[in-house]
């Protein structure tokens, strides 16, 4: 198999476009800006979701759906929320077409117009909103703590694949609360949940921090969120927790009797996270070889290709083979036997490599006549040969492979350490983001004008107010005036 890849160091934004179609993640759909996600990056995906679903639920939320359409009147009834997404929102306006009278094609029906248009969520909170309004009388109906797997449409210009695409998968978490205590203590959980998903699953170490006042999200009070950096040393947020305080319970009229007798508007989170985790997987492991996949989120952990000549040594050396897959299977490993003779062992090396399978076993007659076999790791591109009498099979492997899982992390958060820098000129600042790029950790006067001012100048963000910064007093970095700490500024995805 010809692999091919552009090398990272040369192109990083075309090695990545290519690394996703060759390695069979997702490829360009018909629609403009949209995705088709494929069986294997969808499978990937599947493991990622299965994950989190399960971390959603031993947290207390409950899954649920809600309409993909939304009534125009309702998103207008936040002003904010209106104002941070009528640009990128896709509207339904007619119902109905038919055939043009000049035989030229279909046409949209003039008369089928819809009485209210329609808004293909950008996200779902005040449809959710309305909908609570029914849910929820008293303090007894509360916390309600819902989550929706869903897509969403979000009409962008500029697409990549998995990172930023016209209709991309994810979740949402929704809930509400009796005290603004509570409703904050279910952000700051959600946000400590995405984190270590992030850093204990896809290997991806992450900031946690505070969205500036700029960059949160539209209708939200507060925005904590976790961010990761690529290999090219770009910031990639991860994952969104946000405080609404009862900016949509007022919205939408949601009212409580609380446990004292009196009238209150509920208190409001949102959190999510999408197929943009997809692209971050990619960004933060892979080489110039393909993927690098931690073996948690691996679809297949381990593959077992045989080196033979003939049926009679492929019989022999399929009796084998599945005796390791049974023992590997006992131990919840995924792995798969691949004996197709389509292809030759070489080429199904590279393919295994190319999707980043983390661990290969190779198993030829004379593996059979030593009670050996040849084990290569992907993280390393390195072969040992491994005696079978040496220790179980399963012990073997189990260990193998979280052994990876740390060697991924590590080497990831080395390079995030290795790509931290402080400053403190603005010469220093513009110096290190044009050569080194990372994050940059730089004090900030703390006002909206100087934020969008760099902005402007080296299009680098704030990514966030770190949640453990030290207390720290200083000078904002370019306008001089106090600064009470430092945040972390860099490129970003």
């Amino acid at each position: 198999m010809s692999k091919g890849l552009p090398k990272r160091s040369e192109d990083y934004s075309l090695w990545y476009n290519e690394l996703v179609k060759r390695a069979d993640l997702a490829e360009n759909s018909a629609v403009r800006g949209c995705m088709v996600i494929k069986p294997y990056g969808y499978s990937i995906w599947e493991k990622m979701q299965a994950q989190l679903d399960k971390m959603f639920k031993e947290t207390g939320h409950t899954n649920a759906y809600f309409p993909l359409f939304i009534p125009k009147s309702y998103l207008s009834k936040e002003a904010s929320h209106v104002e941070g997404f009528a640009k990128e929102c896709a509207v339904v306006t007619h119902y109905r077409l038919k055939n043009a009278e000049d035989g030229s094609g279909v046409i949209v029906d003039p008369e089928a117009k819809l009485e209210e248009e329609l808004i293909v969520r950008p996200t779902s909170e005040t449809v959710i909103w309305s909908t609570y309004k029914n849910w929820i009388q008293s303090y007894r109906d509360l916390p309600l703590l819902v989550n929706q797997w869903a897509n969403v449409v979000r009409w962008e210009m500029r697409t990549r694949l998995f990172l930023r695409t016209a209709e991309f998968l994810w979740q949402e978490g929704h809930t509400a609360h009796a005290s603004a205590k509570e409703a904050m203590d279910e952000t700051i959980q959600m946000m400590n949940v995405y984190a270590q998903f992030a850093e204990e699953y896809m290997a991806v170490p992450v900031v946690k921090g505070r969205k500036t006042e700029n960059e949160r999200f539209a209708g939200a009070d507060e925005t904590l969120c976790i961010e990761a950096m690529m290999q090219d040393g770009k910031a990639l947020q991860a994952g969104t927790s946000h405080f609404l305080g009862q900016n949509f319970a007022k919205a939408f009229d949601v009212k409580f009797a609380t446990k004292e007798g009196g009238l209150d508007y509920v208190w409001g989170t949102s959190w999510g996270v999408s197929t943009r985790l997809m692209g971050a997987l990619i960004m933060a492991h892979s080489d110039d070889n393909g993927l690098v996949l931690p073996p948690k989120l691996a679809p297949i952990q381990v593959v077992i290709v045989p080196i033979y000549r003939g049926e009679a040594e492929l019989e022999a050396i399929s009796v084998k083979a599945k005796e390791i897959m049974a023992e590997l299977r006992k131990v919840g490993v995924s792995v798969r036997f691949d004996d197709r003779d389509t292809q030759k062992p070489g080429w199904k090396f590279a393919e295994y490599e190319l999707k980043g399978v983390p661990v290969r076993i190779a198993l030829g007659p004379r593996d059979l006549e030593n009670g050996t076999i040849e084990i290569a790791r992907r993280d390393t591109l390195t072969k040992e040969s491994f005696a079978l009498a040496e220790m179980p099979i399963a012990e073997k492997i189990t260990s193998l492979l979280d052994q990876i899982q740390h060697s991924i992390y590590q080497k990831a958060f080395d390079f995030r350490a290795q790509h931290t820098t402080e400053v403190n000129s603005w010469e220093e600042f513009k110096e290190v983001l044009e050569s080194k790029g990372g994050f940059i950790s730089a004090h900030w006067d703390g006002t909206s004008e100087t934020e969008e001012k760099i902005k402007e100048l080296t299009k680098a963000t704030i990514r966030c107010i770190p949640l453990d910064r030290k207390d720290e007093s200083g000078v904002c970095v370019y306008t001089g005036k106090p600064s009470a700490g430092r945040v972390y500024f860099a490129k970003a995805y």
